[in-house]
């Protein structure tokens, strides 16, 4: 099903050509000014968005992922995270070991719990975490350095990755802790010098 929409996702990118900043997000809405903040190449971030959709079609196939789990795939520079809940803890590790063979993938950081989906107002919770913290990060770091950082909340844990040095990391990181609904940080950043 998601590999049917991939060449949907990429046909105006690659309709655009290299010159034109463009870049297509799950919800298939262009955003213009996130290849020119962003770290990655465009290469890089299409592999990205590849990888999510490959990993979000292995569990379309898999009727015990498919029809008990909540899962999140959300890939930055060829690190995967994996985040939400899933039946067993063999379905998971399953998941990440499929996961991690697809191509461009660097590393699987398997952050799947074992449990009962979580309520809808649990996720309503943790978008509106993942808001407040992008929107402070993006009005309180220097340098557009909140615009090179993807954040995911799950279950109040919220997951931040990025292409940044340790500096970066430490700014990022001290906003994310005085944010309402932040209960945990967990860093997958990839560190540059």
């Amino acid at each position: 099903m998601y590999r049917a929409l991939l060449p949907l996702l990429l046909a105006p990118l690659l309709l655009a050509g290299c010159a034109a900043p463009v870049a297509i997000g799950l919800g298939g809405i262009a955003a213009g000014t996130v290849v020119a903040t962003d770290r990655r190449t465009a290469g890089v971030m299409l592999d990205d968005e590849r990888i999510e959709l490959n990993t979000l079609d292995i569990v379309a196939r898999d009727p015990l992922l498919r029809d008990n789990s909540h899962i999140n795939a959300t890939c930055y520079n060829g690190q995967l995270l994996l985040t939400g809940e899933v039946p067993t803890q063999q379905s998971g590790d399953q998941l990440a070991t499929q996961a991690a063979r697809l191509q461009r993938v660097t590393v699987v950081k398997n952050a799947l719990t074992v449990g009962p989906v979580s309520p809808s107002a649990t996720r309503t919770a943790d978008s509106a975490t993942t808001s407040r913290l992008k929107s402070r990060m993006v009005s309180e770091l220097d340098g557009g350095l909140g615009r090179h950082i993807k954040v995911v909340t799950e279950g109040g844990t919220v997951y931040m990755m990025g292409l940044v040095s340790r500096v970066e990391a430490a700014q990022a990181v001290e906003v994310a802790r005085t944010t309402a609904g932040v209960q945990r940080i967990v860093k997958v950043f990839e560190y540059q010098p």
